[in-house]
């Protein structure tokens, strides 16, 4: 009998977004950190924070913990204190990635809908608290996940490999962090995302009617700054969100049912239903960390100018060099004439 179809998907699907994920978030990282992109300060923190945590996300969670860890066993990688460290970082890049879209649709919702408040949140001060205090609590949140794992077995005195101690799924206290990691990523995130992206749209219909009954209807042809600006914020942050939400929905869905029905994640089973799920899961969470790049290009014009100008550079870079040879060389065969 051949390799169960998920796994097959596994061997293809992992490398490959592996190898357009981590480019894909540096050259990112790289375009809004220079500050080209026309965007404000604050709101480029985010989407850099953003960006770094999804590429932390395909660097632990994907490349060294689904690849490495899978293809090269009994690695340095599999010592159970190594291990309990990747399963801790992994559930701490992962809340980070969550709560950094939660933290931009929210700036998104105030910016928009508080200009008062706006004047003393949106600063970049504001978002790099923000965006630390994310950071601090998700790797205070995960500490227990270092306590629930034990060695998978132990060789020559030697422990390797994770295995999930059996007061994990008897204690009650154990049963209620389960809970709590599963509803911080991403059943309540949904629910904040839903409700901030809902009030603002809400407004935003509001205000464009009172503005254009204050315009008149002689001027209604006319171009107006104010909501081209809205319509190009309320296009970022919903294909953001929506992405987001779109890609984790599986995840969600999984994890819950598999808490409801006290289930455990894999018995052996490569083709139930339950694992099945749980991997799509996984892959689409995945593929959530590397499709912020392609919205970007598509929303905003800055972004595409700045990326077409790195993806040059290395050549125009080259091509300096070859002339700067040639003109080198063209020197040296005058001077020897």
């Amino acid at each position: 009998m051949g390799r169960a179809a998920i796994l097959l998907m596994k061997d293809i699907y992992d490398p490959i977004l592996a190898f357009v994920g981590v480019p894909a978030n540096v050259v990112t990282i790289v375009i809004l950190s220079r500050g080209n992109c026309g965007l404000s300060k604050c709101v480029s923190v985010y989407m850099v924070a953003m960006a770094t945590a999804d590429l932390l996300v395909i660097i632990f969670n994907l490349i060294v913990n689904q690849i490495f860890n899978y293809h090269f066993t009994y690695s340095f990688l599999s010592y159970t204190v190594v291990c309990k460290f990747i399963l801790y970082n992994n559930c701490a890049v992962v809340d980070m990635s969550v709560w950094f879209t939660v933290s931009f649709s929210f700036d998104r919702f105030v910016s928009i809908c508080f200009q008062e408040f706006k004047r003393k949140y949106w600063t970049k001060r504001t978002a790099i608290v923000v965006t630390v205090t994310i950071t601090v609590l998700a790797y205070l949140k995960g500490i227990l996940m270092l306590f629930s794992y034990g060695p998978e077995r132990i060789i020559n005195n030697v422990q390797w490999g994770c295995w999930p101690k059996v007061e994990v799924f008897t204690l009650p206290a154990w049963e209620a962090y389960s809970w709590i990691q599963t509803l911080s990523a991403p059943l309540i995130p949904f629910a904040f995302i839903a409700l901030f992206n809902s009030l603002t749209v809400r407004i935003i219909l509001v205000a464009n009617r009172v503005r254009r009954e204050l315009r008149g209807h002689n001027t209604n042809n006319q171009s107006d700054p104010e909501m081209e600006n809205r319509r190009r914020s309320i296009i970022l942050l919903f294909t953001i969100s929506g992405s987001f939400i779109l890609l984790w929905i599986t995840a969600a869905v999984s994890f819950s049912l598999t808490r409801l029905s006290s289930t455990v994640y894999f018995q052996g089973d490569y083709s139930d239903p339950g694992y099945i799920a749980t991997e799509s899961g996984y892959l689409l969470e995945f593929l959530s960390c590397c499709t912020n790049t392609c919205i970007y290009a598509v929303t905003q014009r800055k972004f595409r100018e700045e990326l077409k100008t790195l993806l040059k550079s290395p050549w125009s870079l080259i091509r300096r060099l070859v002339k700067n040879e040639i003109k080198l060389n063209q020197t040296k065969d005058s001077s020897h004439n």
